[in-house]
């Protein structure tokens, strides 16, 4: 570095500062003294950011290096002497925002040199957030064999296979989901009777009223279809699969269920053939129970029921006709008496004429061989609503059927076999231990209400029996409260009895598990 020491200035006068050469160069270390012994050394930038420097970056430091030092020595010698504050430039700082203009100068300043190290000398990639550029790169992802790779795979393709059978049973499980769904909703009142159709013979449309019952079916909304059936004059009934009407399928069940119309003439001769059969005539002929089995060997596995219109019509004609013949009998009577004529009489059979006896008779022993009822009606309208009512009802059966199958084979319906809920101030207590009294045998609800009454509790009781002298006077202690049954004019009074009182302080005051309190049952 040059040293150089110009003359004393005049008292009072600011030293001037001298600017080397070597500091426009960017090379040397320039020493400024005055008259004091002391002397400032000034440091160039460049040379300052050199030493800052590693060892082995001092060959590679940039091009404009030089222009930096350089515009560092214009600065200082554009201060009029004084160096401006400067700041070390340090890794990873940021200059200061606008252009930053030296003091004392009028024209912009040039920013400062950006520090150089050794990541910034060499171009590379660039850096992440959070890395580390002195970490090492990620290792290579290890080689695997041939086996390996099969094992890999095949576990992939059971993975997806897995993932594959699960969804399906997912769908498989919403799809079953959503038949029943359907199923049941097309079981519900209301729904269940636009899967049903009525099928109806010819031959019943041929009857008298015939047209007036497949008038009344059509009227309830219900589809009625014509087709010879295997018995004359018959109904039955064909539910449609719900899935199927899904599919826009034709898929039909047969409903076991079926109706037969008797003609008046046809059911009063089986009658009557009964009648024969009972008196023991040789000469077989129909009856009932002949003409349901016929039916069930053509039809197996059916629920047969059988209607007849117009019965009560033929016994009020029957009890007109018997009037008119007694008056006619009696007037033929008298005047053959006053004729004197002795004429023999004329004796009718009375096996011709069928009576309400033999009528119950026969529906009698029908019912007990056969199971089969049969039913009367006053005229075809009548049969036109009870076919509509038997339609609805064979519609309703599944769902009736499905509300009946529960887990056990009894409903706690009834008040008196429910269980009572007890409140936590002991509301419901009286009605516990009045339904324990109500459990012994033959103890109604009555005499559970009077002995309740009495003792309203059951440690009420257990210290009555303690307050008795003996044995037989707690046993009989009881027995004569009194029941009241019924209500106005026809209540009654009854007592408790000896045999109650006797099982129930028996209940309230033994200790042995096994022992029997009913006797008498």
């Amino acid at each position: 570095a040059a040293e150089l020491r110009p003359s004393a200035p005049p008292p009072g006068a600011v030293p001037p500062r001298v600017s080397s050469p070597a500091l426009n160069g960017g090379g040397g270390v320039v020493v400024l003294s005055g008259d004091s012994e002391d002397e400032v050394e000034l440091v160039p930038l460049s040379e300052r950011v050199r030493r800052r420097m590693p060892p082995g970056a001092a060959g590679r430091s940039p091009a404009g290096g030089g222009d930096a030092a350089e515009g560092g020595g214009r600065l200082a010698a554009g201060c009029g002497g004084r160096a401006p504050p400067m700041t070390a430039a340090l890794p990873g700082a940021r200059p200061p925002p606008g252009p930053a203009r030296a003091v004392g100068s009028g024209r912009p300043s040039l920013p400062p040199a950006a520090p150089l190290s050794e990541p910034a000398a060499r171009p590379e990639r660039p850096l992440r957030g959070g890395e580390n550029p002195a970490a090492a790169p990620p290792p290579k992802k290890p080689k695997y064999s041939q086996e390996e790779r099969g094992a890999i795979c095949q576990a992939a393709w059971r993975r997806r296979k897995d993932r594959e059978a699960r969804k399906r049973q997912k769908e498989e499980e919403r799809d079953r989901k959503k038949a029943l769904a359907k199923v049941l909703k097309a079981q519900r009142p209301g729904e269940c009777q636009k899967y049903i159709s009525v099928v109806l013979d010819p031959v019943l449309l041929q009857a008298e009223g015939g047209a007036q019952v497949h008038a009344a079916l059509q009227a309830a909304n219900y589809s009625c279809v014509v087709e010879s059936q295997a018995v004359p004059c018959s109904i039955t009934w064909r539910r449609k699969s719900v899935l199927s009407q899904a599919e826009d399928g034709n898929e039909w069940t047969e409903e076991p269920n079926l109706l037969v119309l008797l003609g008046l003439e046809e059911f009063l001769s089986m009658v009557r053939g009964y009648k024969q059969e009972a008196q023991g005539c040789a000469q077989p002929k129909e009856t009932l129970q002949s003409f349901v089995s016929h039916v069930m060997e053509k039809m197996p596995g059916k629920i047969l029921a059988l209607t007849v219109v117009e019965v009560e019509k033929y016994f009020r004609c029957l009890r007109a006709q018997s009037k008119k013949g007694l008056q006619r009998s009696a007037v033929t009577r008298s005047q053959a008496e006053h004729r004197g004529d002795q004429r023999k009489k004329q004796v009718k059979d009375p096996g011709l004429e069928i009576t309400r006896l033999d009528v119950e008779d026969a529906l009698v022993d029908l019912q007990l061989r056969t199971h089969v009822q049969v039913t009367f009606f006053e005229s075809w309208e009548e049969l036109g609503e009870f076919a509509t009512m038997f339609t609805k009802a064979v519609a309703e059966t599944p769902f009736k059927r499905e509300q009946q199958n529960t887990g056990f084979s009894f409903y706690l319906e009834n008040k008196w076999c429910r269980g009572v809920k007890v409140d936590h101030d002991g509301k419901g207590l009286f009605e516990v231990w009045k339904r324990q009294i109500q459990q012994f045998n033959r103890v109604s609800a009555e005499m559970a209400e009077a002995i309740v009454s009495a003792y309203p509790s059951p440690w009420l009781l257990v210290q009555a029996y303690s307050r008795c002298s003996s044995e037989q006077e707690r046993e009989g202690m009881l027995a004569d409260i009194t029941v009241c049954r019924g209500a106005g004019v026809t209540a009654t009074q009854r007592r408790v009895g000896p045999e109650l009182s006797r099982r129930i302080y028996l209940h309230m005051t033994s200790h042995d598990p096994d022992l029997y309190l009913d006797v008498t049952g």
